[in-house]
């Protein structure tokens, strides 16, 4: 035997241990947004929070697709619908933004270019004093 053998033997690698040690997740495979994805998400949502557009939002982790929901009030429909398929990456981008009735708004390969869509134009306007 040798030694990282010896040392995979020593941790418990190879024996049976019990279900209760299993860890809670199931064999099958899920999306998720990485920690950058949800920080850019998230500092949207900040924002648009701030100024009193969003008041809830919704994560949902498929096998398929992961999206995040974002709603005026929890007990509607979401405002809009940011999702990641990764299944799309190579062809379309594998971010979106889909409106309530699901028309996609943008898609796109880079999250933040995809975001833009939602930000709030501040538009300047000239005021006669």
């Amino acid at each position: 035997m040798s030694e990282a053998d010896d040392s995979a033997f020593q941790r418990g690698a190879g024996t049976n241990p019990s279900p209760l040690s299993q860890p809670a997740l199931s064999s099958r495979s899920v999306v998720a947004f990485n920690r950058r994805e949800l920080d850019t998400i998230l500092r949207l949502y900040g924002l648009m929070v701030a100024d009193g557009e969003w008041r809830d939002y919704a994560i949902d982790l498929l096998n398929d697709r992961a999206v995040f929901s974002v709603f005026r009030r929890s007990s509607e429909m979401p405002l809009y619908r940011i999702e990641k398929d990764p299944k799309l990456a190579r062809k379309q981008g594998a971010y979106s933004v889909v409106a309530p009735g699901g028309m996609i708004m943008k898609r796109g390969h880079d999250l933040a270019q995809v975001l833009r869509v939602l930000e709030k134009k501040k538009h300047l306007r000239v005021v006669d004093a």
